[in-house]
């Protein structure tokens, strides 16, 4: 991935020194310039204008600490961040990730990512990111109801309902997000629409919890539809077993696939006959349990400790669980065992190298801030039904993503052949979400 046109070549030379312990954040910045060195050649007012550098630097990046008290009266001390990266288009929009690996750079490179993602929807939405390196895993209810206090005390004087709005992230589920709520709602005396992701009885959106993954088999469709086919019938390959993954099983599973494998950080199950998808539920949602537990349920199944997923054959691979999950020996593979599709349901969850084998060997390729823009989509449309004190059926918000999802493939596949990039969705999502964010930016002048 080398970035050829000079101005943006020094320019990123300038931020790998002032971001040199941020690998995540380069890596994304990276890919990005990549795709829009033939916007900078067709766009020199765009440099003039110092747009390629005002976009990779935060409007704000807010760091602090996180105090509270465990179950054994202990004091425990965590991290928090916030990045707000880009307002042009709207009020901050992005999750809270609670995990052991957040750090700035990872924080920052999903923020930077936010940007272009929220531009793809259409929707009013700037780009912002938050989380803290807490882990949810194994702390009681109370636990995490002091930590998530502890947390909003901090984070509430930054965010509101025009300002910033957080959704949740991995590690931050509806538990979370209730938790947050109740104590920004304390703290503020207001009842507002500041967090999406809520709870359907104090303000949350139907099809919220479905929506990355259901929005990610809508996008596939497209993909697939552009090459006279479709997903009935095709072996899919899901990593992960959170949101995303079980309801991208979920809806692909509709549409007449058959997912045959399912992971988490321990191992993952193969099911030939396709995965159970209740049977997942119930250890994923409701016994917050591990996937290897799926053999009781389901004995012709197997669980595989370790991460080999890739090597499951498959017609379409959904990488769903984390960021650089997907390597190029795993790229490899897949190419190696027939794979037509890739389309990631996580934040870059495949590496640069594995993209460039994809590109090469002719696999159609979604990009996650394409892909996987359901979920922030159906958060502006809770934000839109709490704006107007009403509930939309499930119909309603479902049909809205789906036009929402179609948008977005016709948008990138435009852009792409307009900028002469063939049928490339990554060229294609960066730069029709750059353009959006560029020309506001421009006219709303410098800061």
């Amino acid at each position: 991935m080398t970035i050829q046109h000079p101005y943006l070549q020094n320019l990123f030379a300038d931020i790998q020194k002032r971001n040199a312990n941020e690998p995540e954040f380069l890596q994304a910045v990276a890919e990005v310039f990549s795709s829009l060195e033939v916007v900078a050649y067709k766009r020199p007012d765009l440099l003039e204008a110092g747009i390629f550098d005002r976009i990779v630097e935060p409007e704000r990046m807010i760091s602090f600490r996180v105090a509270w008290v465990d179950d054994a009266n202990t004091v425990r001390v965590n991290r928090g961040y916030r990045v707000q990266f880009n307002s042009a288009l709207g009020p901050y929009k992005g999750g809270i990730r609670f995990h052991p690996s957040v750090n700035a750079s990872i924080i920052k490179f999903l923020g930077f990512e936010q940007i272009f993602k929220n531009s793809l929807t259409g929707l009013l939405l700037g780009g912002g990111k938050g989380g803290a390196d807490f882990d949810p895993k194994g702390k009681s209810d109370g636990e995490v109801m002091r930590f998530c206090q502890a947390f909003m005390t901090e984070l509430a004087r930054h965010i509101g309902a025009h300002t910033d709005v957080p959704a949740g992230d991995i590690g931050v589920g509806a538990r979370e997000i209730g938790f947050l709520f109740g104590q920004y709602k304390r703290l503020q005396n207001e009842f507002t629409g500041v967090l999406t992701g809520k709870g359907l009885t104090y303000g949350g959106s139907l099809v919220r919890k479905e929506a990355t993954g259901y929005g990610l088999c809508y996008f596939v469709q497209e993909m697939l539809a552009s090459k006279g086919t479709s997903l009935a019938g095709k072996r899919v390959v899901i990593s992960g077993s959170g949101n995303v993954a079980i309801y991208a099983a979920e809806k692909a599973t509709a549409l007449g696939a058959c997912v045959i494998a399912l992971s988490d950080s321990s191992g993952y199950i193969v099911d030939p006959k396709g995965v159970n998808l209740a049977v997942i539920k119930e250890i994923k949602e409701v016994r917050r349990g591990r996937i290897s537990e799926y053999t009781q349920y389901v004995p012709h199944a197997e669980y595989h400790p370790g991460f080999g997923i890739w090597n499951v054959p498959c017609d379409v691979a959904l990488p769903c669980a984390t960021q650089n999950e997907l390597h190029g020996e795993d790229a490899a593979v897949l190419v190696k065992n027939g794979c037509i599709a890739v389309a990631e349901g996580a934040n870059m969850p495949c590496t640069p190298e594995a993209v460039d084998i994809f590109h090469e060997n002719g696999i159609l390729f979604a990009p996650g801030k394409a892909s996987n823009a359901g979920g922030v989509a159906t958060s502006g449309l809770e934000m839109a039904q709490n704006a107007s004190f009403l509930s939309w059926s499930f119909e309603e918000v479902d049909c809205r993503l789906q036009q929402i999802m179609k948008n977005i493939y016709k948008n990138c596949r435009k852009a792409a052949e307009d900028y002469g990039c063939g049928d490339n969705l990554v060229a294609g999502a960066n730069i029709a979400g750059f353009l959006k964010v560029a020309e506001a930016m421009l006219a709303q002048g410098v800061f």
